[in-house]
């Protein structure tokens, strides 16, 4: 499959989300309910889904291990796990720090498929999210990052992530409503 843009869907499978998190797990099923959406629309469109994620320090894990976990976490993780349900055609990397790109194979998954344009979503926006999208640039990959699907810590974490995405990444940050 050939696509232009692909949706990486960043850390939102965790089986430890909602574990005293109170403000920022509500924040999460939020953006997880607007990426699911935009998963939807991203399937219809055959845009590839891929799936980022934490290994959270186990190296004997793998993708199904971490979603099997997640079906057993926390109420907040197994909610998201309900939103965003990897379909039969995803694709998953597991990624040892907080870049999609540093340790993986995701770099060779995007070329191999084409892509020149990522739309990531994701948690945290300020961590994870904003190390992908500063190694998306650095590979000339065009950047939507929704505003609406992607969460922080903070308020204020979360305003500046996309602030920093958007002035020196070029990154469009509009809602997933608004494209």
């Amino acid at each position: 499959m050939r696509a232009r843009s692909a949706l990486l869907i960043i850390d939102f499978i965790n089986p430890t989300l909602g574990r005293g998190a109170g403000q920022f797990a509500r924040r999460a099923v939020k953006a997880a309910q607007h990426t699911a959406a935009l998963a939807q629309r991203a399937r219809r469109a055959r845009m590839p889904v891929i799936y980022a994620n934490d290994h959270f320090g186990n190296w004997q894990s793998d993708f199904s291990a971490l979603l099997e976990a997640c079906r057993r976490g926390a109420r907040c993780a197994r909610e998201v796990i309900s939103l965003l349900e990897p379909g039969p055609r995803a694709y998953a990397v597991l990624k040892p720090r907080h870049s999609a790109f540093y340790g993986t194979p995701l770099e060779f998954l995007l070329d191999e498929l084409g892509v020149q344009r990522l739309v990531l979503t994701g948690i945290e926006a300020d961590i994870c999210v904003l190390c992908t999208a500063q190694d998306a640039h650095m590979r000339r990959l065009k950047l939507w990052v929704p505003r609406n699907c992607v969460a922080s810590r903070s308020p204020a974490r979360h305003a500046a992530a996309l602030s920093f995405m958007r002035i020196n990444l070029k990154a469009d940050t509009r809602s997933s409503a608004s494209a």
